[in-house]
Protein backbone atom coordinates (compact mmCIF):
# COMPACT_ATOMS: atom_id res chain seq x y z
CA UNK A 1 0.00 0.00 0.00
CA UNK A 2 1.19 3.60 -0.75
CA UNK A 3 2.35 6.11 2.15
CA UNK A 4 0.10 8.41 1.81
CA UNK A 5 0.32 12.32 2.71
CA UNK A 6 -1.90 13.42 5.75
CA UNK A 7 -4.28 15.39 3.41
CA UNK A 8 -4.84 12.56 1.40
CA UNK A 9 -5.80 10.51 4.17
CA UNK A 10 -7.99 13.44 4.91
CA UNK A 11 -9.18 13.36 1.84
CA UNK A 12 -9.81 9.28 2.06
CA UNK A 13 -11.82 9.79 5.27
CA UNK A 14 -13.91 12.17 3.15
CA UNK A 15 -14.90 10.28 0.38
CA UNK A 16 -15.80 6.72 2.86
CA UNK A 17 -17.89 9.20 4.80
CA UNK A 18 -19.80 10.46 2.45
CA UNK A 19 -20.13 6.98 0.73
CA UNK A 20 -21.22 5.42 3.91
CA UNK A 21 -24.30 8.61 4.01
CA UNK A 22 -24.97 6.84 0.42
CA UNK A 23 -25.15 4.10 1.40
CA UNK A 24 -27.37 4.67 5.25
CA UNK A 25 -29.52 7.38 4.02
CA UNK A 26 -30.79 5.01 0.87
CA UNK A 27 -31.34 1.80 3.61
CA UNK A 28 -32.76 3.43 5.77
CA UNK A 29 -35.19 5.46 3.54
CA UNK A 30 -36.06 2.12 1.92
CA UNK A 31 -37.24 0.95 5.61
CA UNK A 32 -38.78 3.96 6.34
CA UNK A 33 -40.42 4.87 2.80
CA UNK A 34 -39.33 8.29 3.20
CA UNK A 35 -36.21 10.31 2.39
CA UNK A 36 -33.74 10.51 5.82
CA UNK A 37 -31.06 12.12 6.03
CA UNK A 38 -29.00 9.87 8.05
CA UNK A 39 -26.37 10.64 10.36
CA UNK A 40 -24.75 13.08 12.94
CA UNK A 41 -23.92 15.66 11.11
CA UNK A 42 -26.08 17.45 8.86
CA UNK A 43 -24.10 17.38 5.61
CA UNK A 44 -23.78 14.58 3.27
CA UNK A 45 -21.10 12.74 5.73
CA UNK A 46 -21.09 9.65 8.36
CA UNK A 47 -17.61 9.86 10.19
CA UNK A 48 -17.97 6.53 11.75
CA UNK A 49 -18.09 4.97 7.93
CA UNK A 50 -15.04 7.47 7.33
CA UNK A 51 -13.18 6.59 10.24
CA UNK A 52 -13.99 2.74 10.06
CA UNK A 53 -12.27 2.93 6.59
CA UNK A 54 -9.43 4.42 7.93
CA UNK A 55 -8.95 1.82 10.78
CA UNK A 56 -9.52 -0.63 8.15
CA UNK A 57 -7.14 0.46 5.46
CA UNK A 58 -4.23 0.60 8.52
CA UNK A 59 -4.81 -2.31 9.86
CA UNK A 60 -4.53 -4.27 6.98
CA UNK A 61 -1.46 -2.72 5.31
CA UNK A 62 0.37 -5.70 5.99
CA UNK A 63 -2.16 -8.21 4.79
CA UNK A 64 -3.55 -6.82 1.60
CA UNK A 65 -2.26 -9.76 -0.33
CA UNK A 66 -4.62 -12.22 2.15
CA UNK A 67 -8.35 -11.97 1.98
CA UNK A 68 -9.15 -13.85 4.93
CA UNK A 69 -6.61 -12.12 7.30
CA UNK A 70 -8.26 -8.80 5.51
CA UNK A 71 -11.36 -9.85 6.65
CA UNK A 72 -10.11 -10.79 10.07
CA UNK A 73 -7.85 -7.74 10.49
CA UNK A 74 -11.04 -5.27 9.20
CA UNK A 75 -13.64 -6.92 11.15
CA UNK A 76 -12.16 -6.36 14.41
CA UNK A 77 -10.80 -2.89 14.07
CA UNK A 78 -14.30 -1.72 12.46
CA UNK A 79 -16.05 -3.39 15.33
CA UNK A 80 -13.86 -2.24 18.27
CA UNK A 81 -14.20 1.44 16.60
CA UNK A 82 -18.40 1.33 16.09
CA UNK A 83 -18.09 0.08 20.49
CA UNK A 84 -15.76 2.90 21.30
CA UNK A 85 -17.57 5.51 19.38
CA UNK A 86 -21.06 4.45 20.19
CA UNK A 87 -20.12 4.36 24.32
CA UNK A 88 -18.91 7.85 23.98
CA UNK A 89 -21.65 9.08 22.22
CA UNK A 90 -24.23 7.90 24.66
CA UNK A 91 -21.94 8.93 27.70
CA UNK A 92 -21.78 12.10 26.08
CA UNK A 93 -25.26 13.23 25.04
CA UNK A 94 -27.54 10.11 27.03
CA UNK A 95 -28.72 9.13 23.33
CA UNK A 96 -27.50 6.15 21.30
CA UNK A 97 -27.63 7.42 17.80
CA UNK A 98 -27.41 3.41 16.77
CA UNK A 99 -28.39 0.35 18.80
CA UNK A 100 -28.44 -2.91 18.13
CA UNK A 101 -30.53 -4.22 21.14
CA UNK A 102 -33.48 -6.38 19.35
CA UNK A 103 -30.24 -8.09 17.37
CA UNK A 104 -29.37 -11.04 18.01
CA UNK A 105 -25.85 -11.95 19.96
CA UNK A 106 -25.23 -7.94 20.37
CA UNK A 107 -22.95 -6.21 23.07
CA UNK A 108 -24.69 -3.59 25.39
CA UNK A 109 -26.69 -2.82 21.84
CA UNK A 110 -23.63 -0.64 19.95
CA UNK A 111 -21.93 -3.82 18.03
CA UNK A 112 -23.77 -7.44 17.16
CA UNK A 113 -22.64 -10.55 15.39
CA UNK A 114 -24.20 -9.46 12.08
CA UNK A 115 -22.73 -5.98 11.98
CA UNK A 116 -19.24 -7.40 12.71
CA UNK A 117 -19.35 -9.90 9.96
CA UNK A 118 -20.55 -6.88 7.26
CA UNK A 119 -17.39 -5.03 8.31
CA UNK A 120 -15.56 -8.11 7.17
CA UNK A 121 -16.98 -7.77 4.26
CA UNK A 122 -16.70 -4.15 3.73
CA UNK A 123 -13.09 -4.31 4.51
CA UNK A 124 -12.52 -7.01 1.75
CA UNK A 125 -14.33 -5.17 -0.70
CA UNK A 126 -12.41 -1.86 0.43
CA UNK A 127 -9.17 -2.98 0.41
CA UNK A 128 -9.65 -5.24 -2.90
CA UNK A 129 -11.92 -3.72 -4.84
CA UNK A 130 -12.93 -0.19 -3.89
CA UNK A 131 -9.79 1.06 -2.34
CA UNK A 132 -8.42 0.39 -5.98
CA UNK A 133 -9.73 3.18 -7.79
CA UNK A 134 -10.11 6.14 -5.35
CA UNK A 135 -6.46 5.35 -4.56
CA UNK A 136 -5.41 5.95 -8.03
CA UNK A 137 -7.31 9.28 -8.61
CA UNK A 138 -6.63 10.48 -5.03
CA UNK A 139 -2.78 10.12 -5.79
CA UNK A 140 -3.15 11.67 -9.13
CA UNK A 141 -4.42 14.72 -7.79
CA UNK A 142 -1.44 17.14 -7.27
CA UNK A 143 -0.36 17.44 -3.45
CA UNK A 144 -1.26 21.19 -3.44
CA UNK A 145 -4.64 20.35 -4.37
CA UNK A 146 -4.88 17.96 -1.93
CA UNK A 147 -3.84 20.13 0.79
CA UNK A 148 -5.96 22.79 -0.34
CA UNK A 149 -9.07 20.39 -0.80
CA UNK A 150 -8.51 18.55 2.53
CA UNK A 151 -8.24 21.67 4.10
CA UNK A 152 -11.81 23.37 2.44
CA UNK A 153 -13.62 20.16 3.67
CA UNK A 154 -11.87 19.85 7.02
CA UNK A 155 -13.10 23.44 7.81
CA UNK A 156 -16.75 22.68 6.63
CA UNK A 157 -16.67 19.40 8.58
CA UNK A 158 -15.62 21.60 11.61
CA UNK A 159 -18.67 23.52 11.46
CA UNK A 160 -20.99 21.34 11.13
CA UNK A 161 -19.52 19.51 13.26
CA UNK A 162 -19.55 21.88 15.89
CA UNK A 163 -23.35 22.81 15.27
CA UNK A 164 -24.56 19.22 15.37
CA UNK A 165 -22.38 18.72 18.72
CA UNK A 166 -24.64 21.50 19.77
CA UNK A 167 -27.58 20.50 19.12
CA UNK A 168 -27.12 17.14 20.85
CA UNK A 169 -26.11 19.02 24.13
CA UNK A 170 -29.51 20.96 23.56
CA UNK A 171 -31.18 17.69 23.13
CA UNK A 172 -29.43 16.22 26.15
CA UNK A 173 -30.67 19.61 28.22
CA UNK A 174 -34.06 18.89 27.17
CA UNK A 175 -34.51 15.44 28.18
CA UNK A 176 -32.88 16.56 31.60
CA UNK A 177 -35.65 18.87 31.66
CA UNK A 178 -38.31 16.82 30.40
CA UNK A 179 -37.57 14.20 32.63
CA UNK A 180 -37.04 16.21 35.95
CA UNK A 181 -40.63 17.63 35.07
CA UNK A 182 -42.08 14.12 34.65
CA UNK A 183 -40.29 13.60 37.87
CA UNK A 184 -42.33 16.68 39.55
CA UNK A 185 -46.00 15.52 37.81
CA UNK A 186 -45.53 12.18 39.53
CA UNK A 187 -44.49 13.91 42.85
CA UNK A 188 -47.69 15.93 42.59
CA UNK A 189 -50.18 13.34 41.32
CA UNK A 190 -48.92 11.27 44.61
CA UNK A 191 -49.62 14.19 46.65
CA UNK A 192 -53.01 14.95 44.94
CA UNK A 193 -53.86 11.06 45.59
CA UNK A 194 -52.06 10.82 49.31
CA UNK A 195 -54.22 13.89 50.34
CA UNK A 196 -57.68 12.69 48.97
CA UNK A 197 -57.07 9.05 50.53
CA UNK A 198 -56.49 10.51 54.06
CA UNK A 199 -59.69 13.07 53.70
CA UNK A 200 -61.85 10.09 52.20
CA UNK A 201 -60.79 7.63 55.24
CA UNK A 202 -60.79 10.85 57.64
CA UNK A 203 -64.81 11.07 56.36
CA UNK A 204 -65.42 7.17 56.32
CA UNK A 205 -64.15 6.91 59.89
CA UNK A 206 -66.46 9.80 61.18
CA UNK A 207 -69.23 8.77 59.90
CA UNK A 208 -68.79 5.53 61.06
CA UNK A 209 -68.62 7.31 64.19
CA UNK A 210 -72.13 9.40 63.71
CA UNK A 211 -73.89 6.25 62.39
CA UNK A 212 -72.52 4.24 65.38
CA UNK A 213 -73.70 7.24 67.64
CA UNK A 214 -76.65 7.65 66.07
CA UNK A 215 -78.26 3.73 66.28
CA UNK A 216 -76.74 3.69 70.14
CA UNK A 217 -79.12 6.58 70.99
CA UNK A 218 -81.82 5.43 69.29
CA UNK A 219 -81.52 1.71 70.79
CA UNK A 220 -81.43 3.65 74.13
CA UNK A 221 -84.58 5.44 72.93
CA UNK A 222 -86.25 2.32 71.93
CA UNK A 223 -85.64 0.30 74.92
CA UNK A 224 -86.53 3.15 77.43
CA UNK A 225 -89.89 3.51 75.52
CA UNK A 226 -90.49 0.16 75.91
CA UNK A 227 -89.64 0.35 79.42
CA UNK A 228 -91.88 3.49 80.23
CA UNK A 229 -94.79 1.71 77.88
CA UNK A 230 -94.90 -1.42 79.99
CA UNK A 231 -95.14 0.97 83.26
CA UNK A 232 -98.04 2.57 81.45
CA UNK A 233 -99.50 -0.46 80.90
CA UNK A 234 -99.30 -1.37 84.30
CA UNK A 235 -101.14 1.47 85.03
CA UNK A 236 -103.45 1.61 82.86
CA UNK A 237 -105.43 -1.43 84.49
CA UNK A 238 -105.82 0.96 87.18
CA UNK A 239 -105.97 4.32 85.65
CA UNK A 240 -107.80 3.02 82.28
CA UNK A 241 -108.79 6.59 80.95
CA UNK A 242 -105.90 8.93 82.27
CA UNK A 243 -103.36 6.70 81.61
CA UNK A 244 -104.15 5.87 78.23
CA UNK A 245 -104.22 9.68 77.73
CA UNK A 246 -100.83 10.08 79.02
CA UNK A 247 -99.29 6.97 77.24
CA UNK A 248 -100.36 8.45 74.07
CA UNK A 249 -98.55 11.98 75.19
CA UNK A 250 -95.51 9.99 76.16
CA UNK A 251 -95.10 8.35 72.85
CA UNK A 252 -95.84 11.40 71.04
CA UNK A 253 -93.12 12.55 73.05
CA UNK A 254 -90.44 10.70 72.88
CA UNK A 255 -91.41 10.05 68.95
CA UNK A 256 -90.31 13.64 68.85
CA UNK A 257 -87.26 12.98 70.65
CA UNK A 258 -85.93 10.58 68.05
CA UNK A 259 -87.36 12.44 64.89
CA UNK A 260 -85.04 15.20 66.62
CA UNK A 261 -81.96 13.37 66.96
CA UNK A 262 -82.12 11.83 63.74
CA UNK A 263 -82.45 15.33 62.54
CA UNK A 264 -79.81 16.34 64.76
CA UNK A 265 -77.21 13.36 63.34
CA UNK A 266 -78.35 14.03 60.11
CA UNK A 267 -77.41 17.90 59.68
CA UNK A 268 -73.62 16.46 61.38
CA UNK A 269 -73.39 14.19 58.43
CA UNK A 270 -74.02 16.57 56.02
CA UNK A 271 -71.69 19.20 57.78
CA UNK A 272 -68.94 16.39 57.24
CA UNK A 273 -70.18 15.95 53.99
CA UNK A 274 -69.74 19.55 53.49
CA UNK A 275 -66.18 20.30 55.17
CA UNK A 276 -64.76 17.90 52.81
CA UNK A 277 -66.34 19.12 49.77
CA UNK A 278 -64.48 22.01 50.81
CA UNK A 279 -61.75 20.58 51.23
CA UNK A 280 -61.83 19.19 47.47
CA UNK A 281 -62.33 22.66 45.94
CA UNK A 282 -59.65 24.75 48.52
CA UNK A 283 -57.02 22.52 48.68
CA UNK A 284 -56.75 19.99 45.63
CA UNK A 285 -57.28 22.64 42.75
CA UNK A 286 -54.22 23.77 44.00
CA UNK A 287 -52.01 20.59 43.62
CA UNK A 288 -53.94 19.72 40.05
CA UNK A 289 -53.19 23.31 38.62
CA UNK A 290 -49.76 22.93 39.71
CA UNK A 291 -50.02 19.83 37.65
CA UNK A 292 -51.77 21.85 35.07
CA UNK A 293 -48.83 24.11 35.16
CA UNK A 294 -46.08 21.85 34.66
CA UNK A 295 -47.64 20.01 31.45
CA UNK A 296 -48.43 23.65 30.13
CA UNK A 297 -44.86 24.51 30.41
CA UNK A 298 -43.91 21.33 28.67
CA UNK A 299 -46.22 21.62 25.76
CA UNK A 300 -45.10 25.34 25.52
CA UNK A 301 -41.36 24.04 24.97
CA UNK A 302 -41.73 24.75 20.72
CA UNK A 303 -38.56 27.18 20.68
CA UNK A 304 -35.31 26.50 18.61
CA UNK A 305 -34.14 23.79 20.84
CA UNK A 306 -37.23 21.62 19.92
CA UNK A 307 -36.37 22.30 15.97
CA UNK A 308 -32.68 20.88 16.51
CA UNK A 309 -34.57 17.48 18.63
CA UNK A 310 -36.64 17.41 15.81
CA UNK A 311 -33.81 17.57 13.09
CA UNK A 312 -31.88 14.94 15.30
CA UNK A 313 -34.32 12.64 15.75
CA UNK A 314 -35.05 12.55 11.52
CA UNK A 315 -31.42 11.65 10.79
CA UNK A 316 -31.77 9.14 13.46
CA UNK A 317 -34.95 7.21 13.64
CA UNK A 318 -33.23 4.13 14.78
CA UNK A 319 -31.80 6.49 17.84
CA UNK A 320 -32.93 5.31 21.75
CA UNK A 321 -31.85 6.27 25.33
CA UNK A 322 -31.66 4.38 28.25
CA UNK A 323 -30.93 6.54 30.99
CA UNK A 324 -34.42 9.27 29.94
CA UNK A 325 -36.40 6.21 28.43
CA UNK A 326 -40.05 7.48 29.15
CA UNK A 327 -39.03 11.61 28.28
CA UNK A 328 -37.16 10.34 24.49
CA UNK A 329 -40.47 7.77 23.68
CA UNK A 330 -42.66 10.69 24.83
CA UNK A 331 -40.66 13.49 22.63
CA UNK A 332 -40.72 11.11 19.94
CA UNK A 333 -43.99 9.91 19.88
CA UNK A 334 -44.34 14.24 19.79
CA UNK A 335 -42.86 14.90 16.85
CA UNK A 336 -43.68 11.81 15.01
CA UNK A 337 -47.53 12.63 15.13
CA UNK A 338 -46.42 16.21 14.12
CA UNK A 339 -45.63 15.37 10.71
Amino acid sequence: MHAYHLSQWLIFFFIYSFIGWIWESCYVSARKRHWVNRGFLHGPMLPIYGSGAIVILVSTIGVREYPWLIFFFGLIAATALEYVTGAVMERMFHVRYWDYSNQKFNLNGYICVSSSLCWGVFSVLLVRVVHVPIERAVLDIPLIAADIAAMVLTVITSVDLTQSFNEAMDFKRVLVQLEESREQIRKLQEKVRAASEEKLEEYRQRSDELVGEYRQRADELVAEYKRRSEQLLEEHKRHTEEQAQKRKSYRKAYQERIRVQREQRRLQLEELVERAGLFMKDDLPDLKKAIGEELRKMGARTDRNYQHIASQLRRNPTASSKKFEDAFRELKDTFENMR
